[in-house]
């Protein structure tokens, strides 16, 4: 399921093998795409950068030409060597940019647009993106000013659904919207009215925390694709990598209750928590007390 993390890493890998280079072979199975490149080719033009916002993915060509994706829930982009066989058939191939050595291939992926830098910014949804959790420029003071504000507009809010809201913070998804929630101790049903700027702060924390622990990169300057399954807790089990997400009807690893999902919004998003750790109703003084300070010992 690609969130912020999975397309922080995909344009990671697309900027090694495509950046600064020029395009020598281009191929779509999308008509809107096909005519303008019939218009204007992209052979010959330079991948000047590949960047992400949130959950899209943008590649920036010479010539104000951007490639706009966005994953969804099933798109994948995959780098080969050039002549290199494809891993999935390519009837679910959406585009194919080749630079050299190197061929990118978008596949399922349901949104593919062209944008000049102009119409980007006056007819695409990045524009109204909140706070990109992964950029380099986020603040956790940000990030917890943006919710602040969501409270004062829209009280009734619950709380998981506003940490969904790509345009109140850009990037998270429905893993760390659980996480994030059981980190701080507080229920993802509960009403903004209810959430303190404290516990504010330790979900945009454990947020930010566990986001950027899942695109560290010791790999120097080599093309990675692939940096396994997403991972909360420090166990290294696999088994063992979240704190709730997924596993509904396990125990909790802090208190040995059992994990309750229930489906959430507008979306029916499926939402994972610990009746224990996250009371609906915050008990006196608990709420002054939120942190993102996990267990050193959890319960397997």
């Amino acid at each position: 399921m690609p969130e912020g993390d999975t397309i922080y890493r995909a344009a990671r890998a697309l900027q090694r093998a495509l950046g600064s280079k020029v395009v020598t072979a281009f191929e779509t199975g999308l008509a809107k795409l096909a005519r303008v490149n019939d218009d204007s080719p992209l052979v010959g033009r330079t991948v000047e950068k590949v960047e992400a916002r949130g959950k899209w993915c943008l590649i920036f060509l010479s010539g104000d030409l951007i490639l706009v994706t966005h994953m969804l829930m099933n798109g994948t982009w995959h780098i080969y060597r050039t002549g290199e066989k494809w891993w999935q058939p390519k009837n679910r191939m959406r585009v194919a940019i080749s630079c050299g050595d190197y061929q990118a291939v978008a596949f399922n992926v349901p949104i593919a647009e062209f944008h000049t830098a102009r119409s980007l910014e006056r007819n695409s949804q990045i524009p109204r993106l909140g706070p990109d959790v992964l950029a380099d420029e986020f603040s956790i003071e940000a990030g917890v000013q943006v919710l602040l504000q969501r409270a004062a507009s829209h009280p009734a809010d619950e709380i998981a659904v506003v940490l969904l809201n790509q345009r109140v913070l850009a990037g998270l998804g429905n893993v760390y919207k659980s996480e994030a929630a059981f980190a701080a101790g507080v229920n993802p049903f509960r009403p903004m009215s209810s959430i303190t700027e404290r516990e504010m702060l330790a979900m945009i924390d454990a947020s930010h925390k566990f986001m950027k622990a899942n695109v560290l990169d010791g790999s120097g300057n080599e093309i990675v694709t692939y940096a396994g399954n997403r991972r909360t807790t420090h166990f290294m089990d696999s088994s063992d990598r979240l704190w709730v997400y997924g596993r509904q009807g396990k125990e909790c690893r802090r208190c040995g209750a059992s994990i309750l999902m229930r489906k959430q919004g507008e979306q029916a998003r499926s939402t994972y928590w610990c009746p224990n750790c996250q009371p609906r109703h915050a008990a006196d003084g608990q709420q002054d007390k939120a942190t993102v300070a996990l267990p050193t010992v959890a319960k397997r």
